[in-house]
């Protein structure tokens, strides 16, 4: 598998309007590009994505899609550019193959927006996978995790027009992986794929997301297998109730001085718990 890498972003003119007048400047944007994910001859389905770490994105997005349930089952995987677009080409162990086909052929008029051709409303916000109970971490680890990632997120410094998503590393105390993308799920996805692609046990770590939590970024982390999830805007009613349902403990709007817990808190080891008569001094005692 040779990794492609196209350019990602583009320094194009503009024109600032400010308080002082005009000014002629030029301006960092990310590209934005059609990938085409391509399985045994046969296209899946086409993404808006910034053309970067694609066959960790073929890789995490066939994983968060359940077209595979590992990285073993893709036989081969090739990515190959055209002049409109970029195709990531993927051939599926035989077994994995029939059961895609047999899935295709129950979901009529598949497209990227992630609900086209669900037949029903059940289908639309399926049962999640359930995690394991064997990742715990602590507010000082959160809080390095996400001072780490910001200088991590190298096309965001130079765009501000990113999405990110990370692997912290317990064992290794750093950040593994950091993806970017144009689109919040893309970028989660192509984490999804870097993490397994290295082998990496999800359980000894947690995801962090730039983003705010929909319910689809709770369904693709379980998919990954992770128990935690940091992130640094809020999450929706849906994802706080399908993490609770998954058993995945939902840390949101964290900042450097502190975060809120919204589900499954016993894995964030607290030096103290709220609520014994001295909840003043106890809640402030988080970094």
């Amino acid at each position: 598998m040779s990794e492609w890498k196209p350019e990602t972003f583009l320094r194009v003119p503009s024109r600032r309007v400010g308080e002082t007048g005009v000014s002629e400047t030029t301006r960092l944007i990310p590209e934005e590009t059609p990938v085409a994910l391509v399985y045994d001859g046969s296209t899946h389905a086409v993404m808006m994505a910034t053309p970067a770490d694609l066959e960790d994105f073929a890789v995490g997005f066939s994983i968060t899609e359940g077209i595979v349930a590992a990285r073993t089952e893709i036989s081969e995987l090739e990515v190959v550019a055209h002049e409109k677009g970029i195709e990531a080409r993927m051939w599926l162990v035989p077994a994995s193959g029939r059961k895609h086909v047999e899935r295709r052929r129950r979901i009529t008029g598949p497209t990227a927006c992630g609900l086209c051709g669900v037949d029903s409303l059940e289908a639309a916000v399926p049962a999640p996978r359930k995690v394991g109970n064997t990742a715990r971490t602590a507010p000082a680890e959160v809080q390095r995790a996400l001072a780490a990632m910001q200088p991590a997120q190298t096309l965001n410094v130079a765009t501000r027009a990113v999405h990110g998503a990370a692997f912290w590393d317990a064992t290794a105390g750093a950040v593994a992986f950091v993806r970017e993308d144009v689109g919040r799920h893309n970028a989660l996805d192509k984490l999804v794929g870097a993490v397994t692609r290295a082998g990496l046990d999800p359980v000894k770590g947690f995801v962090v997301l730039t983003s705010r939590v929909s319910v689809e970024m709770v369904q693709k982390t379980a998919m990954l297998g992770a128990e935690i999830i940091v992130a640094v805007s809020a999450p929706t009613a849906l994802a706080r109730r399908v993490a609770e349902e998954a058993g995945i403990t939902l840390i949101a709007i964290a900042r450097p001085d502190a975060f809120e817990i919204f589900t499954h808190p016993h894995r964030i080891e607290l030096a103290a718990e709220p609520g014994d008569g001295d909840r003043q001094e106890k809640t402030h005692a988080l970094p």
